[in-house]
């Protein structure tokens, strides 16, 4: 699953307890023999389903029928099911073999999920097949079956059913062991209107009519995989397909849009033919097709289905009169990121949600890999992955932090797993591990695990034994345990010293934390690579204080070269600053990491907020477009800290202005033939950064633009069209709100009007952003749009969207997923600069959410707490190296 690029309220995302607290057992390793995780007895288990539903969405609810083929491996009289929100009929258990069948009892716990079948007989181990009868309903949100509509272009609204079963939501769907470590093979029957494609992951077996419009499609028997994997949609679709090495691709959109999925198809084939090829195993699939759906959700933007991909319209479809470089980039590397989960995920599932991190951080770190393999032109410098390392690091240097592999009790605590840990930590961690060990030796474990642990399930530990057999000689498996059972960020300190024509390093590894200054650091050993001026880097295992020799002295010592480590790098005085006075004869990948490392030590109050100052004077006018977005970036995080103090705030802006107003006016507004991808993204950037330092020339430029745009919509370029829109709605009056408002109305492309419903909730002005609120209440937007209408309010209003939020809170449930509201509501109190909001969001929790599902509510806590208290001891300094330069 991608976590969605729409939330920006929340760095976690999801989900509010249900009443029940499951009891689980300890994650314990496969490998070692012992049982997988459940929430279930374990006196059965399933082999196969045959699924029958009849979903009728005008009324929002569906009809099922369910055979599944199970072995009771001890003696019981029940069978237990997960189940929710289901009513049930008829059902029976039927011996193997043609016993005579057994009416089974249904009693539901809807507070643990669960339907148990009970028999009068006590059942003897042995093969059984269980019939079962039931209905559930059709959701407005993500969960489960659920619809969407959208308009269009006769201005009528169309409906399209989808399902969404991550991480335990098969159970509205069907009555199942919904769990990752129950695989089983699937067969699904629907019915559906006869003008409607139906998907699943299977191609279609056979379809027939059945009257009345409607019509049966049976599609072919799964593999065996997960129930969270299983996929159905049906709507007014078209269809376009490849062939790559057997396997149809398909793109599946509505009516008229898969023409804007061709690029993603493309791509899809691309990626497809070289995951083949590093995984050593063929997709054993006959298909691959990728669905979009118009909407989205605060949890995620699309998931991994089986031969299925689930993808919101807006990370899968490009139109080109709105389309930007960036947004053609999202769409290839979600792609690349839900393919790669078809090996590591699918192939091969984590036995529980302890191991998320084997779906995610992995296909995160494939993702990465893959874009940058197949589109360096995108990455040239090879930064993004540093910079997906430490943002991540943000997160983890909290005390709210976690483990990569963690503890998971509840369904609701595996909704909230999905977070920047779980992605982002996942992701540089390998990428520290593959460097760590070799590329090749990596892949070869990679390789190795996938083959050995295909159509089941596996923990962390089965994977690092097969990357340890490829990598002998190497400490690889106290490495990687040091990263991914405890949690936390290493800060490794430097020093240096010419001696006889070399240089002595002295190293020593502590910890980077934000908001514990004397916390007692853990222990890693930590793989860093080391380089003197323009020399070899020196690869060597820090495992608390070392000495190194590196030979020369003739340049700064760089730690963490190629920024590959996951781990933050403090300097000593000296050493700083030869590393400064050098700064633009690094690679441009290494600036940017000294550059985020001086910034986030500085943030932590271990370094001079005048060393990162320093940095960003030294970005000269014609360095790559990469540290000019750096800079913008570090310099709009400053400012943040000025909020509500106009005068001090007015001196900054008057540096930060000088600084990027001119890479602006060089770059120009209209883009030029041949500008490449980085330039697009940072004039766009740029636009957007000096518009919220108060450029008036710039919002005087957005707003002209907007208003030739109003007169002839095609005089804004697709490259330009959100950071001027996005300036103009931040910046609106009553009389442009309006204007933003009627474009969304007379909208007829779903993913079009949804972004303009986006834009009036982004308003500085509390008038108009209490009418956001207002009308996010309505039915308006659509379903899937209010909650983040709320969401953008919070963005510059935040206590005012939470109090409208839990004012509200029984229609604002309704438009959440049901697995986000632990997190959806205390993130909107995020960007609060008030300690008034950490008691209301302390009072929410204790009030609404299970002591097990706080991690998101005490993160968001911890961030605005440290937040304050970190401004008052940074704004002194940055007045000083102000008045210094003569702002």
């Amino acid at each position: 699953m991608r976590r969605s690029l729409v939330v920006a309220i929340s760095l976690a995302l999801c989900c509010v307890a249900s009443p029940a607290v499951f009891a689980a057992e300890p994650a314990a390793s496969a490998a070692a023999g012992n049982e997988i995780t459940t929430q279930l007895p374990r006196t059965a288990r399933p082999d196969h389903y045959r699924v029958q539903i009849t979903p009728h969405a005008g009324q929002m609810r569906f009809d099922g029928k369910v055979s599944v083929d199970l072995e009771v491996l001890q003696p019981t009289d029940s069978i237990v099911l997960q189940a929710a929100g289901m009513r049930f009929g008829k059902s029976q258990l039927q011996p193997a073999g043609g016993g005579k069948a057994m009416p089974a009892t249904v009693s539901v716990d809807e507070a643990n999920q669960t339907a148990s079948f009970r028999v009068a007989a006590r059942l003897a181990p042995g093969r059984y097949t269980l019939n079962i009868e039931y209905s559930g309903s059709i959701n407005t949100q993500a969960n489960g079956l659920f619809a969407l509509d959208y308009p269009v272009a006769d201005g009528s609204k169309k409906r399209a059913l989808f399902t969404q079963f991550e991480n335990s939501d098969a159970r509205r769907f069907i009555p199942s062991w919904d769990e990752p470590g129950f695989k089983a093979t699937f067969d699904l029957s629907v019915t559906v209107p006869e003008a409607e494609m139906a998907v699943s992951n299977m191609p279609v077996a056979s379809s027939k009519p059945l009257g009345k419009g409607l019509k049966q499609v049976v599609f072919q028997t799964t593999p065996k995989m997960s129930t969270y994997l299983l996929f159905f949609s049906s709507g007014e679709f078209e269809r376009a397909t490849v062939n790559e090495g057997g396997t149809e691709i398909g793109v599946i959109a509505q009516t008229g849009k898969v023409e804007q999925a061709q690029f993603a198809l493309e791509g899809s084939a691309e990626v497809l033919r070289e995951y083949n090829d590093y995984f050593g195993v063929k997709y054993p699939l006959p298909k691959l097709d990728n669905v979009a759906a118009p909407g989205g959700s605060q949890f995620f933007s699309a998931m991994e289905n089986w031969g299925a991909i689930f993808t919101f319209e807006y990370a899968l479809l490009l139109d080109p009169a709105v389309s930007s470089i960036s947004d053609k980039k999202g769409v290839f590397s979600i792609a690349a990121h839900e393919i790669a989960h078809q090996w590591f995920g699918n192939l091969v599932t984590m036995a529980w949600w302890d191991d998320l991190w084997l779906n995610e951080g992995f296909a995160s770190w494939m993702e990465a890999r893959t874009t940058r393999k197949l589109h360096p032109e995108w990455d040239i410098n090879n930064v993004d992955a540093a910079q997906t390392s430490r943002a991540a690091m943000g997160r983890d240097a909290y005390a709210t932090t976690h483990p990569i592999v963690q503890h998971v009790a509840t369904v609701e605590q595996a909704s909230q797993a999905f977070d920047g840990i779980t992605y982002g930590k996942g992701s540089a961690v390998i990428s520290m591990f593959e460097d760590y060990v070799g590329a090749d030796a990596w892949r070869d474990g990679v390789r190795r695990y996938v083959a050995a642990h295909a159509y089941g399930n596996a923990v962390t530990d089965d994977l690092w034994a097969e990357i340890d057999k490829a990598a002998p000689g190497k400490r690889f498996i106290e490495v990687a345990h040091d990263f991914t059972l405890q949690p936390g960020v290493p800060l490794i300190r430097a020093s240096s010293s010419c001696v006889g024509g070399n240089t002595q390093v002295k190293l020593s590894q502590g910890e980077y934390t934000i908001d514990r200054k004397d916390k007692q650091p853990l222990h890693w050993r930590v793989p860093v690579s080391l380089r003197v001026g323009s020399g070899e880097a020196v690869h060597t295992l820090v495992d608390g204080d070392t000495q190194n020799q590196l030979p020369g002295c003739s340049g700064p010592l760089l730690v963490n070269a190629g920024q590959k480590g996951y781990y933050r790098t403090l300097y000593a005085p000296a050493q700083f600053k030869a590393l400064s006075a050098g700064f633009d004869k690094l690679p441009v990948v290494d600036q940017l990491g000294v550059m985020m490392d001086t910034s986030a030590l500085a943030a932590a109050g271990l370094q001079p907020d005048a060393d990162l100052l320093d940095l960003t004077a030294k970005v000269a006018a014609d360095a790559p477009t990469d540290l000019w977005d750096m800079v913008a970036g570090t310099l709009n995080g400053i400012d943040s800290m000025f909020d509500g103090d106009a005068a001090r705030q007015a001196a900054f802006r008057g540096y930060a202005r000088s600084r990027l107003s001119p890479v602006l006016q060089s770059l120009g507004w209209d883009g030029q033939e041949g500008d490449s991808a980085q330039t697009k993204e940072l004039r766009s950037s740029l636009i957007s950064t000096l518009a919220a330092l108060d450029d008036a020339q710039v919002i005087a430029e957005a707003q002209r633009r907007f208003d030739a745009f109003l007169a002839k919509p095609d005089s804004l370029s697709p490259e330009l069209r959100s950071s001027v829109l996005g300036v103009v709605a931040r910046n609106a009056d009553a009389a442009t709100w309006d204007k933003l408002h009627r474009l969304a109305k007379q909208e007829t492309s779903a993913m079009v009007r949804d972004q303009y419903y986006g834009l009036l909730a982004v308003a500085k002005d509390k008038a108009l952003a209490q009418r956001a609120l207002d009308m996010a209440l309505t039915d308006e937007p659509g379903a899937t749009n209010s909650a983040g209408m709320i969401g953008g309010v919070s963005r510059k209003h935040a206590e005012m969207a939470f109090d409208f939020a839990v004012a509200h809170r029984e229609k604002v449930d309704t438009l959440v997923d049901s697995t986000s509201r632990a997190r959806y509501y205390p993130g909107l109190g995020r960007s609060a600069d008030s300690l008034q909001m950490v008691e209301k969001i302390k009072a929410f929790a204790d009030a609404h959410i299970a002591p097990t599902s706080r991690r998101d509510a005490e993160t968001v806590i911890a961030g605005i707490q440290t937040k304050l208290r970190l401004r008052e001891e940074r704004k002194p300094q940055v007045d000083a190296w102000l008045k210094q330069k003569g702002y």
